[in-house]
């Protein structure tokens, strides 16, 4: 196997382009045991995923998860499973094309807009070698996780960094952190909720449920539960809430392992216990929706409070292909590309070029 991947054919006197990768978590390809099982060796063998001694670690993973988890996974899949397949990667290739349209009209440098998962299809080598193929010699990599953290931001430029390794003629990269305090993506999320108000009522509680990880994550120094409260302040602010009328939350446990506090299904146990009228939950750490938001927050925690004495329940949407939502999105990316854009060559300086190369004895 040769240590680098073929370079695509070059053009001389060719404009080159400036490319954005969006990058999500990732989705089997199919509600079955064998696709789940396919994604679920592939995510939890990530060591950024899962930070537990590999020997150990690989005898869980093997004989007890693999054998087990997919078919019970696999039925709470294909209860989300929509018409377009997958909801996550539905959602990621709609906004990957509503965006590319945005910065269309913004942007005059040719600009490729492409979207990835970090596990399963479309895969981050694929797509960083669909980008070169279509001549992007500058990539912007911003992975969706509106809050940084190792599992998530950090792992998806590793994918980015093992991609490049097998690169000769590697292409210009820079990459988004986070944007857990945009003024957008705050601001889009503030007028998704006030918009789903309007139309079902105001909650006596409203739930902000964040992706959860690991409480060790955060004594070794993940920045990730800072910037999930950091995003529910600034929500919260928006929303004009006052400190009694919501609650931080931390969903998706996985393993005995303690992880951070507290826990989406014991507040919302609890809430119900109190009769509590009505609770709406809110997933902002997720910008589209997907198994954790369809299934476990919208099902499973229904079920979960209306069981402990709860009487009305809403799960807000995420922002999905929200025009405000894209237009953020847009700001973070045109925010990032500074000196990428613009200043491009002319027909006639491209053409120069050519010129200047095939009298240099360039075949093409």
């Amino acid at each position: 196997m040769p240590r680098y991947l073929p370079e695509p054919a070059y053009t001389h006197g060719s404009a080159s382009k400036c490319g954005i990768l969006l990058i999500n978590l990732g989705t089997p390809d199919a509600p079955t045991a064998p696709a789940v099982r396919r994604y679920l060796r592939e995510f939890l063998s990530d060591p950024r995923v899962v930070e537990i001694p590999r020997p150990l670690w690989w005898l869980i993973l093997n004989l007890i998860i693999l054998p087990f988890r997919p078919k019970r996974s696999a039925e709470r899949y294909a209860q989300v499973w929509g018409p377009d397949g997958s909801p996550l990667r539905a959602h990621t290739e709609r906004q990957a094309r509503m965006l590319r349209g945005y910065l269309g009209e913004r942007i005059k440098t040719p600009l490729v807009v492409e979207y990835a998962m970090r596990y399963g299809t479309p895969s981050v080598p694929a797509a960083l070698e669909n980008m070169k193929q279509q001549g992007c010699n500058r990539i912007l990599v911003l992975p969706l996780y509106p809050q940084y953290a190792a599992s998530t931001t950090a792992t998806a430029l590793d994918a980015v960094g093992t991609a490049l390794a097998r690169m000769r003629n590697q292409p210009a990269v820079r990459s988004v952190r986070n944007f857990h305090n945009h003024p957008g993506y705050i601001g889009a999320l503030a007028q998704s909720i006030n918009d789903y108000w309007m139309k079902s009522g105001r909650p006596d509680k409203l739930v902000m449920s964040f992706h959860g990880v690991p409480r060790y994550s955060l004594d070794k120094g993940d920045p990730y539960h800072c910037e999930c409260q950091a995003t529910a302040r600034l929500l919260a602010a928006a929303l004009n809430l006052a400190p009694e009328q919501y609650k931080v939350t931390f969903q998706s446990r996985f393993g005995r392992a303690e992880w951070l506090k507290p826990y989406t299904a014991e507040v919302l146990q609890e809430l119900g216990k109190q009769k509590t009228p009505r609770v709406d939950v809110v997933c902002p750490g997720f910008v589209s929706d997907c198994l954790e938001t369809l299934e476990e927050i919208a099902i499973e925690g229904k079920t979960i409070f209306l069981t402990a004495g709860g009487k009305d329940y809403h799960s807000i949407p995420c922002l999905n292909e929200r025009d405000d939502w894209i237009h953020a999105l847009a700001d973070i990316t045109a925010a990032n590309l500074g000196g990428w854009v613009g200043g491009e060559p002319s027909a006639e300086q491209l053409a120069r070029a050519r010129e200047r190369a095939l009298a240099l004895g360039a075949k093409a």
